[in-house]
């Protein structure tokens, strides 16, 4: 699981900041909560799951604090196991900093922490198969590099981040090109130093991209049954070549698709529907 990346985790907590901080300070804190006030803040679960973005918090914590003005008492790393009841991260600081800050942080938390959630739930879905639990491009605008990153904490892999570190052909680039055939020679041809993806609809579609040396296949909308065929004839023809099925994959399926043989199930919903998992800032007394 590779880091987080610094600057996007510092451009997202200064724009939800300043969505929260748009018409003014925050006055109820300020009219309630002495200046001098201090408390200890926990970071609980209220139910099972995975962590991700203690760091994310963190850095809320930071702009709203500064780094001097708080401490981190205990934490979590991301990728751990959550139980309800057992704090996440707890620090100690002033209340009316950690009262501005509990919102943003716990937005950004609870919604990474459930994309993580969702995909180990995934993961432990094809356990033992080979298969890979792999995201997609469908993440919520200006969240995609924390959103990959949550996915990774919850045992899942990463497809491209954009348009422009990987090729995928996909039907309408066929459509364009003419044919599977023509769209990987000018894949090849014009972008050859990226890794290069093709989408295909049906078997005979996967034979004329494997012939044409395909370094990845997606299946879209194949049956289990399609799959397991499709894993045949590339064993066959193209034993180099990945597999990715993709489309109306649910749970209920995914250890279907998995002992297929193929090597990822693309799953868009890791990101663009995963539930937050509910966590709560609860002060204790300093």
């Amino acid at each position: 699981m590779s880091e987080l990346d610094v600057a996007e985790v510092s451009r997202v907590v200064t724009t939800a900041l300043e969505e929260d901080l748009r018409y003014g300070p925050d006055v109820t804190t300020q009219a309630t909560v002495s200046e001098k006030a201090k408390a200890t803040a926990e970071f609980t679960p209220r139910a099972q799951g995975v962590l991700a973005g203690a760091g994310v918090a963190t850095a809320v914590l930071d702009a709203v604090l500064g780094q001097n003005g708080y401490d981190v008492v205990s934490h979590r790393e991301d990728g751990s196991g959550l139980r309800p009841g057992e704090p996440a991260l707890v620090v100690r600081g002033a209340v009316r900093g950690l009262l501005t800050a509990e919102r943003t942080a716990l937005n950004l938390l609870c919604h990474l922490s459930g994309v993580a959630t969702a995909t180990a739930t995934w993961v432990a879905a094809v356990s033992g198969t080979g298969c890979a639990i792999r995201d997609s491009r469908k993440t919520l605008p200006g969240l995609r590099v924390l959103e990959k990153y949550a996915v990774r904490c919850g045992g899942g892999v990463n497809h491209r981040m954009g348009l422009g570190d990987a090729v995928l052909i996909k039907d309408n680039h066929v459509v364009a090109a003419g044919s599977v055939t023509e769209a990987l020679r000018l894949a090849r041809e014009r972008a050859g130093e990226l890794p290069c993806e093709v989408e295909v609809d049906d078997l005979t579609q996967l034979q004329e991209a494997l012939d044409a040396g395909a370094d990845e296949v997606l299946l879209d909308n194949f049956s289990p049954r399609d799959c397991a065929r499709a894993v045949e004839l590339r064993d066959r023809l193209s034993p180099k070549t990945r597999l990715e099925a993709s489309g109306g994959l649910t749970l209920a399926v995914a250890r279907d698709y998995a002992d297929t043989g193929v090597d990822y199930l693309a799953v868009g919903a890791l990101t663009h529907s995963a539930p937050v998992l509910d966590i709560g800032m609860d002060l204790r007394e300093a």
